[in-house]
Order: structure tokens, then sequence, then C-alpha cells
């Protein structure tokens, strides 16, 4: 029996359009055109289908799965894998909602989160490797620059180091919302723990780089949204902040 792209899309929830990309760049083939020029599918084209949606569940890019499946690999071999991949996903994802779960409760409770408790479910080199991706992928084709090669990963530093980065960002985002000044007293002190912290810990980093380092956020437009979206205008208060520190 062959189906038409229309009840391909139908039967699996991909959309008529994404059936025709696969098409066009070799992903998934129909079995025969007909003479009306409609694209027909049989079976075989239904499983390899069903392959692509459980490799794109997983956030496999397009090329990797036609690099896998043009390899034509035994079809339950491929689903062992596959299931084994879900399967540690749905563990970390389980671990993440925990996680979530408590920080609910512990606003619904008035009570301060354990800070031990607070990053449960990030504690991977493959979680940050997939948490480092989007900003790896920036910097590769824009800047040449590949961060996960030059970063050593330490789970428990860098679930350290992104509580210490989050915990700051908040304090002058607080900041910058309450109207305080850039060059008070106040966010001069926050800057100041902050680099303390990290060159305490592996860091080697002055008012100075940390000054370039915020200009380069505001040139930058994937840092300047990251920025920009936690707190109007925190990448410019955070910049002049830090100018203001370094020239004190």
């Amino acid at each position: 029996m062959l189906y038409t792209v229309k009840e391909v899309s139908s039967l699996s929830n991909v959309t008529i359009k994404t059936l025709h990309h696969y098409h066009k760049i070799g992903l998934l083939l129909p079995r025969e055109i007909s003479e009306a020029g409609y694209r027909l599918y049989g079976q075989k084209e239904l499983e390899r289908l069903q392959q692509i949606l459980f490799y794109r569940e997983l956030e496999f890019p397009l090329e990797q799965i036609k690099q896998i499946l043009d390899l034509e690999p035994d079809r339950m071999l491929v689903f062992r894998q596959q299931e084994e991949l879900l399967l540690a996903r749905q563990q970390r994802l389980d671990r993440i909602i925990q996680t979530l779960q408590h920080s609910i409760s512990s606003i619904e409770k008035g009570e301060p989160m354990d800070n031990k408790e607070m990053f449960k479910g990030f504690n991977s080199e493959e979680e940050w490797k997939e948490v480092m991706e989007e900003q790896n992928e920036h910097l590769k084709e824009t800047y040449n620059f590949d961060l996960l090669d030059s970063v050593q990963i330490d789970v428990q530093d860098m679930n350290d180091q992104a509580k210490e980065a989050a915990a700051f960002m908040d304090e002058m985002a607080k900041a910058l919302k309450t109207g305080m000044k850039h060059s008070s007293t106040e966010v001069e002190q926050l800057i100041g723990d902050h680099l303390q912290y990290l060159n305490q810990h592996g860091h080697t980093i002055s008012a100075e780089d940390f000054a370039a380092q915020t200009r380069f956020f505001l040139q930058d437009d994937f840092h300047l949204q990251m920025l920009e979206s936690q707190q109007t205008g925190l990448a410019y208060y955070l910049s002049a902040a830090a100018d203001s520190f370094a020239a004190g």
C-alpha cells in the first residue's frame, strides 16, 4: 500500500512542509512519484520516518540522522540504542522535574530552597555539553572558536559557578530595576565579590578583563539577547558598572 504526502502527514503528525524538506535533503525519499507528480510512500519509508522521529526527539541534527540511517543499520539494533538514549534522557528529565517541583514548593511555603538541591538533575558532563551547545555553535560560526574543546568540564565546579553566576546576575538585575546607580558602592561590592569568587576558583580575571568581557556582550547578538531577556537594559548596565569598577 502506498501513501500520499498528505496521508503520511496525517499518520505521523509531521507537516507536509517538513516531509518535503526531508525529501529535498535526501533524508526521506518517497517510494515513487506518480505521473501526476505526487510523492508516494510505502511501509519502509514509514519505518524510516519513525526512526527519524525518534532521533529528532533526542535532538540529533538532521545531517547526523541521515548519516546514521544511510549506513542501513539493523532496525532492532537502532531501536535498542534509541531506547537506551531515551530512557537516559527520561531519567535526567525526572530529576530536573523533581528539582522544579521542590522549587515550586519552596516558593509556596515562602522558604528558601537548599542550595544543594537547586541544581539536582544538572549533574552530568553530557548535560553541561547540551546546555552549552547553542552558545558553542554560535561561537564556532561567528568566531571560529570551539568552546567545548577549550573547556575542561568539572561537573561540581560548573554547578557551583553556575549558581554563583546566576546569583550575581540576579543581584545586578535587581540593582538596575530598583534604580541603583551603576557606580554605587553596592554595585561595586557585587562586582568585587564576583571577581573574587572567580579568581578563587581557577580563573585569572582582572577588573579590566571583566570590563572588556561585558563590552563584548554588547557587540555580540547572542550574549546581548541572553542578558536583555533577563532584564531590559541589563547588558548596558553591566558594562557601565564594569567600566566604572575598572576605572576606580
